[in-house]
């Protein structure tokens, strides 16, 4: 009714339409506990779209980190290896164009902006009643179906089909001066600053130099330098 009362209607007719609907759904919808709240705001529509919203945010995230992370190959970081979806950039030959990770940001980009709308849609509603059901139901709708088709798609064709540049990965990870950092505990913080300088102006690397100065046999630096143990907690090297 207009305003919730119930006034010239069957008095089963809210639990047959939500049985009926929970029928031609598949999803279980139920009478609202206050008929009034329900016809003049919209709160759970927003908390709901809310949620679609942190959902997209988290996708792009997700999506913007894989695109660094494939950037290259050589003046990027170059980690993983990213599928080739397209033939290739119109005015740059040979370039790959990480077209499903950007269709997952413009879909970010598309739910906040619903988002807003939607935020907006629900917090005009004016005593008894909300006129912007209709901005709220597009809105909420684009963005689920939005959602659900980038994030197949970029499951799919893009996730599923990354692969790591392991050479590469090792190579960047035994010439980066981070490695020192594992050296705290070995030979003090001091004598651990004085070899990231060093090798940084030498070029050389973290393991080279604190076995050149005498700090650590090769087979003490292989244990306290263990790139693989560094991704646990603990102290290299202690017993």
């Amino acid at each position: 009714t207009a305003v919730g009362t119930g006034l010239n209607t069957h008095p089963e007719f809210p639990e047959r339409a939500a049985e009926y609907i929970s029928e031609e759904t598949g999803v279980d919808f139920r009478e609202a506990d206050d008929h009034f709240e329900a016809q003049a705001a919209h709160d759970a529509m927003s908390e709901a779209h809310g949620a679609l919203r942190t959902i997209a945010g988290s996708l792009n995230k997700i999506a913007n980190d894989l695109r660094l992370l494939a950037s290259g190959p050589r003046n990027g970081l170059g980690e993983i290896e990213q599928p080739e979806n397209q033939p290739g950039s119109s005015i740059m030959p040979g370039k790959i164009n990480p077209v499903v990770a950007e269709s997952v940001n413009q879909v970010h980009k598309q739910v906040v902006g619903n988002d807003a709308a939607v935020s907006a849609g629900a917090a005009e509603g004016q005593i008894d009643l909300n006129l912007y059901k209709p901005v709220l139901a597009h809105n909420f709708l684009q963005s689920a179906e939005l959602l659900s088709n980038v994030s197949e798609t970029f499951a799919e064709r893009f996730v599923a089909k990354l692969e790591a540049n392991e050479e590469h990965c090792e190579e960047q990870v035994e010439e980066s001066m981070a490695l020192a950092t594992a050296l705290n505990p070995a030979i003090g913080y001091d004598k651990a600053s004085k070899v990231a300088k060093q090798a940084l102006a030498e070029g050389k690397t973290v393991r080279e130099v604190v076995v050149e100065e005498g700090y650590l046999s090769e087979e003490e630096a292989a244990e306290v330098l263990d790139p693989e143990k560094m991704t646990h907690r603990g102290i290299l090297g202690s017993e």
